[in-house]
């Protein structure tokens, strides 16, 4: 009988950490989740509903996470990585929309039924995700105004973006369009390494961002590294002045480009053939 109480005693102890260990984990996921967009300004109560409610997803690098016009069967939320989101013209060429980081929705949720993915979205190095199934979520939604109202801002906050991506591409010209893209993404995915900033991202992903051939990114590269304004390395962009960019920024004429550059005009983001020879 001894034997029993203790062996029966044993396997008590053993789930119970068991449970400690998940509600650990739980918190922690909370912890980690609650400044995300999703979930920022809800209730300690709401968010360990909600994310006790998701699965935990792995993606590796090139890993394509769901394509364009692909049903909506899950929402996402980024915890670890960075994942580029992207649309395709007809010609098979690229359009970068955003570079996503830890925190945020990997791809705007829509509440519609039977809705499908607007863009394509691939893992630019190994990723972690929550994962909702669509109709959970929606349900979820449909009981706590404060998530509605977060999804709404993130709605709203995208929009905006594309809005004014799409009005910096129609009136700036080159030089201020590509310092602006990186002053955002420095913003948003800088790391600062000593005295500088520094981001990992191509020459091409920036001319995909801002609508700018490769050959304009790579000539305004050129100008900016003599004046120390960056460094280049490979896939690394290292900024050095942020108040030289931001200069760069707020340029209306050519005086801060360099005669080397005063030629360049805009290009399109799904540019023709013959905006892309005049800006290069």
């Amino acid at each position: 009988m001894t034997g029993r109480f203790k062996t029966r005693k044993n396997h008590c102890q053993r789930y119970e950490e068991i449970g400690v260990r998940e509600i650990k984990e739980i918190k922690e996921l909370c912890r980690l989740v609650s400044t995300s967009e999703l979930f920022v300004g809800l209730p300690p109560g709401d968010i360990e509903e909600i994310a006790c409610r998701a699965n935990t997803l792995r993606f590796w690098p090139g890993d394509v996470i769901h394509s364009e016009d692909d049903p909506i069967k899950q929402v996402l939320l980024l915890l670890e990585g960075r994942i580029k989101r992207s649309q395709f013209s007809k010609s098979g060429q690229e359009v970068v929309l955003r570079l996503g980081v830890p925190g945020e929705i990997v791809d705007v949720p829509v509440l519609l039924p039977w809705s499908r993915h607007t863009s394509s979205v691939v893992a630019l190095e190994a990723c972690k995700v929550l994962a909702w199934e669509a109709e959970t979520f929606n349900a979820t939604v449909e009981r706590l105004p404060g998530l509605l109202k977060n999804v709404q801002l993130i709605l709203e906050s995208r929009l905006a973006g594309l809005m004014q991506r799409f009005c910096e591409a129609s009136t700036k010209r080159t030089s201020p369009r590509l310092a602006i893209g990186l002053l955002d993404l420095a913003d948003r995915l800088g790391e600062r390494v000593d005295d500088h900033i520094e981001l990992r991202v191509s020459q091409e992903t920036l001319g995909q961002m801002t609508g700018m051939t490769l050959n304009s990114v790579s000539r305004h590269i050129s100008l900016w590294k003599t004046r120390g304004i960056v460094k280049q390395r490979r896939n690394i962009l290292e900024i050095h002045s942020i108040p030289l960019l931001l200069r760069c920024a707020d340029s209306v004429d050519d005086s801060v480009q360099g005669p080397e550059l005063r030629n360049d005009v805009f290009v399109p983001a799904t540019g023709s053939s013959e905006s892309a020879r005049r800006a290069t």
